[in-house]
């Protein structure tokens, strides 16, 4: 197609080559994710500022007011404001799955991080509740465009054994922007009356677009996206680079970079996914990939953070106060990644999500009942005991959701779909996120303001469903390549699927005999070895390859 690149270079420098580029890959892309986080915060922290309600809704409130919850604001304007955002990251999302597959991944990366910093700008400069939506919907884009895009390449850059290590660490990065805008709103805070209280924190995100728009001018393209558009030569050194220090004849290396040629060969033959075949072909794949994402969000998480400093006040504290809790409930919730990045390749995505959904209910349940003793007393000192309580659950809450249901998710959607059908599947499963996280923005300031407490009970029940789904549909996939997971979900194999399959491994096999030096072999004599010899004939073409490579790499290739 016109817009699809007919040149790929790598402009990293040599000294990152290995576990820094492969490190440095995940984190820095991560900042989308972050950036996404960051937003969240920052619009919870805006919404308790009479400043903030003067400018965005015409009222004058104070202090007290706010706190008391009588701020004048129809609660439905307050769900459009927040959840216009993740009505557009709902189209982004579905936009991206092309961008992905024809643009690449990291330019991907780079629209999504544009978009976010031109967002930012007009939400800094917003004179009215208008132009703050417009901002908003225009950082939807973005933010869809990079939640769809990162966590594919997480997984294409991440080792087999390590792809629950690698979507953890993306998603530890959404939970310290998250972090991080509480703080900078508690510090902006002290700047009232100024308007710099709540327009501050938009220039920080700014400046954090930005760092992450300059890094995609030197972030890798995804070995598996190059090997399918035509650029194998890069597409080798690059998985030596991120995986093997830049040692393109390492045994390990030929042999991965086998399998994705085989994949790629076969998914050549079978042609693109369409839209049919994701749910006809993939069916399985399909209910995983739209039910967790659909539980993620009706496990209530968006319901807590969205409007955690506003739930903090509802409880009894002060505003300052909420504000201050809110950061310290961020740190609570970037700690519950911790375990998810080293154990979560361990035990397996299943356990992590069933003990999750019976500790969300727990929390949820905790929280709810002391809601429902704290609404029974009188406003003051007599609900500071009640809401300590209650900022324990939600301290507990965001915890457990930070270690299972928060990357558990993420991770399932980009793994779980081959390589045809990857960037459409992701997308599916990042639409579904943005639908039911724009379904529970909306509703929830009107059902808190309808049935309070009751809400959270509301959320129990959801995450009592979700532990029936997870234990009858989801199957384990862990401990499986990315090319494995076909026998994992038992995919219905088409018509001419069989033939495909074994020209496949025909292709693969004579890539791994021609760089050890042996004799291509008959069709009947084909199996995929799982490593070989390093023989002086691939290490002359292992040589050959790094003499084209100068300390700064650059590639050019037709397509």
């Amino acid at each position: 197609m016109f817009f699809r690149p007919k040149t790929y270079s790598a402009r990293y420098p040599q000294w990152m080559v290995g576990r820094p580029l492969l490190y440095m890959s995940s984190a820095l892309a991560s900042l989308g994710d972050a950036m996404f986080g960051y937003g969240q915060g920052s619009i919870a922290a805006a919404q308790v500022q009479p400043s903030f309600i003067h400018r965005m809704f015409g009222k004058e409130v104070t202090m007290a007011q706010i706190q008391a919850g009588q701020t004048g604001v129809d609660p439905f304007i307050q769900a459009i404001t927040v959840a216009c955002l993740n009505l557009t990251a709902l189209l982004a999302s579905f936009i991206a799955a092309y961008l992905c597959d024809l643009l690449g991944r990291r330019m991907s990366v780079r629209i999504g991080g544009v978009m976010y910093f031109i967002a930012a700008l007009i939400q800094v400069f917003a004179p009215n509740l208008g132009t703050l939506i417009a901002g908003r919907c225009i950082q939807g884009l973005g933010v869809g465009i990079l939640s769809m895009t990162v966590p594919i390449l997480q997984c294409e850059i991440a080792p087999a054994h390590a792809r629950g290590l690698f979507v953890s660490i993306e998603y530890i990065c959404l939970n310290i922007g998250y972090a991080v805008s509480a703080w900078v709103g508690y510090g902006f805070f002290f700047a009232m009356p100024s308007e710099i209280s709540w327009r501050g924190p938009y220039i920080v995100q700014a400046a954090i677009a930005l760092v992450l728009i300059f890094w995609t001018f030197f972030l890798p393209e995804t070995p598996r996206w190059l090997a399918q558009n035509g650029f194998q030569k890069e597409a080798l050194i690059t998985l030596a680079d991120l995986h093997g220090a830049g040692n393109v004849s390492d045994p390990k290396i030929l042999a991965t970079y086998a399998e994705i040629v085989a994949a790629v060969e076969f998914e050549a033959h079978m042609g693109q996914a369409s839209w049919r075949q994701l749910f006809t072909q993939y069916t399985r794949r399909c209910v995983v990939g739209i039910t967790c994402q659909m539980f993620a969000q009706l496990n209530g998480i968006n319901a807590i953070l969205y409007f955690l400093p506003s739930n903090l006040t509802r409880a009894g504290f002060t505003i300052s106060r909420s504000l201050l809790y809110s950061g310290a409930c961020a740190l609570v919730y970037c700690s519950g990644t911790i375990p998810a990045m080293f154990l979560i390749d361990k035990f397996g995505r299943r356990a992590f999500l069933l003990f999750g959904s019976l500790a969300l209910a727990a929390s949820l349940s905790i929280v709810g009942g002391l809601q429902y003793y704290a609404d029974s007393l009188p406003l003051g000192s007599a609900r500071v005991s009640a809401a300590d309580a209650i900022f324990f659950g939600v301290c507990l809450y965001l915890f457990f959701f930070g270690a299972t249901w928060g990357p558990g998710p993420w991770l399932l959607g980009a793994e779980i779909f081959p390589l045809r059908a990857r960037a459409k599947g992701m997308s599916l499963s990042t639409g579904t996120n943005w639908l039911f996280n724009f379904i529970i923005a909306f509703i929830t300031p009107p059902l808190f303001n309808a049935i309070n407490a009751g809400y959270y009970f509301v959320l129990v029940g959801f995450c009592i469903i979700s532990v029936v789904v997870v234990w009858f549909i989801y199957p384990e996939t862990a401990h499986h390549t990315l090319e494995d997971l076909g026998e994992v979900f038992g995919d219905k194999v088409m018509d001419d699927e069989g033939p495909a399959r074994e020209q496949a491994e025909r292709s693969a096999n004579a890539i791994q005999r021609e760089r050890s030096g042996l004799p291509v072999i008959t069709d009947s004599e084909v199996t995929l070895q799982p490593s070989m010899s390093t023989t002086p004939a691939a290490k002359d073409e292992a040589s050959i390859v790094m003499k084209e490579r100068s300390s700064v790499v650059t590639i050019a290739s037709d397509a």
